[in-house]
């Protein structure tokens, strides 16, 4: 993979798009995260993801000079491959953070909206411009979104078509914080060690409770919690933080 790197450390694993100027989301990038994501989705030892950037920018969404050279039937086929790689990242069975700097516009932002936490650097200018462009969003954006911050809110961001300073995304829910532009990394990193040091199989079973049981009706969703529940009753994870509060120490959990 020539624009994506993914590298694991202090057990945190970070996935870096390295496509510049702008990380445009072109056939070669949007190849690239697919095969980063096909990789990721299927590897036990990753307890958390950070999303980011080599660049100064997250990612300006579409690559519009390739678009120009595409055909309609060209399109009609890209445009879900891109929507793919979005819904690929939602569906990681761990949880992801998103460290967000510079330009995350259009499908940068939808790329944001994937995951599961989003961390911007004050520079940040983030939004959803398709309407601009005379179209929609197509990646998630018209869905998420409104999931996320409440659907009056996301037709203020989809149909104004405006960029939005990190200010504005934090009072709006799309941000859960923002830092210095210095301090991205750090920050993002520091988030996910926290996480990463919880259990990797409640870490799992809890995203699965609350992505499959949100469009449920509250009885059915509780027994979606419970069925997840059971799934950590044989760790040995669990036992281990038992035996790890008695004995007043921090526990040291496998995945088991």
């Amino acid at each position: 993979m020539s624009t994506v790197l993914v590298e694991a450390r202090d057990g945190v694993t970070t996935m870096t798009l390295d496509s510049p100027p702008v990380n445009a989301l072109g056939r070669q990038l949007v190849g690239d995260i697919e095969q980063a994501l096909a990789a990721l989705k299927d590897d036990a030892t990753v307890r958390c993801l950070v999303v980011r950037s080599g660049g100064k920018h997250f990612c300006a969404g579409a690559d519009l000079k390739e678009r120009r050279t595409m055909t309609e039937d060209e399109v009609r086929a890209f445009v879900p491959r891109l929507a793919g790689v979005c819904h690929g990242l939602a569906g990681l069975p761990f949880p992801t953070v998103a460290a967000v700097r510079g330009a995350a516009a259009g499908g940068g932002c939808e790329l944001a909206l994937g995951c599961d936490m989003r961390i911007l650097a004050d520079d940040t200018r983030i939004g959803l411009r398709e309407t601009a462009l005379a179209i929609i969003p197509g990646a998630g954006g018209t869905q998420r979104l409104p999931r996320l911050i409440g659907p009056a809110k996301a037709k203020r961001w989809i149909f104004g078509a405006e960029m939005h300073d990190a200010a504005a995304a934090l009072a709006d829910g799309v941000a859960d914080r923002v830092v210095a532009t210095d301090q991205l990394d750090d920050a993002a990193h520091a988030l996910a060690m926290t996480i990463a040091a919880n259990g990797p199989v409640a870490l799992r079973l809890a995203k699965r409770a609350i992505e499959e049981g949100a469009d449920l009706a509250l009885p059915e969703a509780l027994q979606k919690e419970w069925d997840c529940y059971q799934g950590v009753l044989k760790t040995a994870d669990r036992v281990e933080a038992l035996v790890a509060f008695a004995e007043q120490r921090a526990p040291k959990f496998e995945g088991r």
